[in-house]
């Protein structure tokens, strides 16, 4: 059975695309992108991975 670990990170509007490649340069998918629990104009990214080991 495959195993994830799970990563929840906060995006900046004007860097997005950098903060994402970056995530999925070390083995990141993105799942969803989401408004933050305090201010809706803060998107929220969460990502997996296959866990190693």
């Amino acid at each position: 059975m495959t195993k994830w670990e799970y990563a929840t990170v906060p995006l900046l509007v004007h860097a997005t695309k950098q903060i994402l490649d970056t995530w999925g340069e070390d083995g990141w998918e993105l799942v969803q992108v989401v408004p933050g629990p305090n201010n809706p104009e803060q998107l929220v990214a969460y990502l997996k991975r296959e866990k190693q080991g």
